[in-house]
């Protein structure tokens, strides 16, 4: 392409990193950190006060990343329906970014009822102890999940980026414009016909490679028929001229 993307591509680009980078710190840091802490019955609440702090950077850096997508999927729209491979990764990361949204919100969710739990004897911010009510040991539990599947879901998606990336490259481009064409219509002939179809596909193909054959053929025949026509020809007249001048002699 020759225009530049340059502040969608850079809020997509920053919008993940944070998102990234912050869930993954805050797994590590903060949830790590409140498990240090001497008082038990302060552990949660220094969790809950980390995680607020964070929420509306994330919240921002979300949406910044979304903003940032939809303007790069706006402006690549024309490879993405012409070049193959390009509507597969792209469909493959708009799940994952489904998946990481999912979670992301029902972390916050689980997240808003610990704020209502301070005071609460816990091992960590994520970690239960033996004297916590059953039904936050439930809600940590399920956090402890949640803090690190929001980064592997965040990282999944900053390597389809740099696939993204890698395909946007001009040796990846033209073979990937060119070769999609033939397979769209290949799997639009299969989808419309199925096995059946194929199958008669096939015999067509086959149909027309022998009448092309027996074309081929038929030509080359004509051919040495009209080269032996045209050596007769010549011989005869050869002879003729012979003739002729000898009679004059």
């Amino acid at each position: 392409m020759s225009e530049r993307n340059t502040l969608v591509r850079s809020l997509h680009d920053l919008g993940l990193s944070a998102w990234f980078g912050g869930s993954l710190a805050g797994a590590v840091a903060v949830n790590g950190a409140a498990a240090d802490v001497t008082d038990p019955v302060q552990r949660l609440r220094v969790a809950n006060a980390g995680w607020a702090r964070w929420t509306p950077v994330n919240a921002a850096a979300i949406g910044a990343h979304l903003v940032g997508g939809a303007g790069l999927l706006a402006a690549n729209r024309g490879r993405v329906a012409a070049q193959s491979g390009v509507g597969a990764s792209t469909t493959a990361k708009l799940a994952v970014t489904g998946a990481a949204l999912a979670v992301t919100a029902y972390s916050r969710a689980l997240g808003k009822k610990l704020q209502q739990a301070d005071g609460v004897p816990v091992e960590g911010g994520t970690d239960p102890s033996p004297t916590t009510p059953p039904d936050i040991a439930k809600i940590q539990k399920r956090l402890a999940v949640c803090q690190w599947l929001i980064p592997a879901l965040t990282g999944t998606l900053t390597v389809l980026t740099s696939l993204h990336g890698e395909q946007q490259r001009p040796g990846q481009q033209l073979p990937g414009v060119s070769t999609k064409p033939g397979k769209l219509l290949r799997a639009a002939g299969t989808a419309a016909t199925g096995p059946v179809g194929a199958v008669s596909a096939i015999g067509a193909a086959a149909t027309r490679a022998a009448a092309a054959g027996a074309a081929r053929a038929a030509h080359a025949a004509h051919a040495a028929r009209s080269a032996r026509a045209t050596d007769l020809d010549a011989n005869t007249t050869e002879a003729a001229d012979t003739t002729d001048t000898d009679a004059v002699v």
